[in-house]
């Protein structure tokens, strides 16, 4: 299986070159957010989107903590910066959707901000569809036991141990209330222009097999080879309401 999937992964990324070369050519602005919960595997996903890609029309975008002076701003100024130019795929790795997760659950906004929220990133993000940038936005989703096993092999492997933050510690204690904000999240931005996917993430390689194949279905671009993109899992579905209850963790 492992074979299989490292041959899977071999055509996919083929896919994604010809993908970027339509990019480049047409002059898109691809937009990728990738949000989840703590440990579900963004880092990983990234990596392999990003592997044989050109570092100049890619970037990854994965901010800090705001700065006293980015907390005056605007909150999606400092956003606004990272968005895509002509011909660049970019990457965020966490967006300005930590408004309506972490920044919630953890008391790190107000009530009054937490609820436009809602209004302005409508707002937000209709505009930047309107301008031309196409925007696909993913939630990776993991099982509790799967989270709490993830975050634990943090802490003993020291190769990983930069991935630990006191936010990641405070993830299993807050886990409904993550819960509670990401399905609020979901159904409040599941917008037609750029409309929510969850992700099926506790099995690592399927997750990134899946995503990557619904990403490049999603887009056109010259030489698609349908063959090498059937291969969703049905680990990857639409946001919808009733999938939210059905289908989440």
């Amino acid at each position: 299986m492992a074979k299989k999937n490292k041959e899977i992964l071999h055509e996919l990324f083929i896919e994604l070159v010809k993908l970027q070369k339509e990019i480049i050519s047409s002059n898109l602005r691809l937009l990728v957010i990738l949000e989840g919960r703590d440990a579900a595997g963004k880092d990983g996903t990234i990596k392999r989107i990003t592997k044989h890609l050109s570092p100049r029309e890619t970037r990854v975008v994965a901010l800090g903590k705001p700065s006293d002076w980015q907390n005056r701003e605007w909150y999606f100024q400092r956003y606004t910066a990272h968005l895509p130019v002509n011909g660049e795929f970019v990457l965020f790795n966490r967006s300005w959707y930590n408004r309506a997760g972490v920044e919630k659950v953890m008391g790190f906004c107000t009530q009054k901000e937490y609820k436009s929220f809602f209004t302005e990133v409508e707002l937000f993000e209709n505009g930047l569809v309107d301008a031309g940038f196409v925007i696909l936005k993913y939630y990776l989703d993991i099982s509790k036991g799967e989270q709490q096993y993830r975050l634990h092999d943090r802490e003993k492997n020291p190769l990983k141990q930069w991935k630990i933050s006191p936010i990641d510690q405070a993830a299993q204690k807050h886990w409904k209330d993550y819960s509670d904000a990401r399905d609020e999240m979901l159904l409040q931005t599941n917008f037609k222009g750029a409309p929510w996917f969850v992700v099926n993430a506790d099995n690592k390689t399927p997750a990134h097999i899946a995503l990557i194949s619904h990403l490049l279905e999603r887009l056109k671009y010259d030489g698609k080879d349908e063959k090498s993109l059937s291969h969703n899992y049905g680990l990857i579905y639409p946001a919808t309401a009733e999938n939210i209850k059905e289908k989440l963790f």
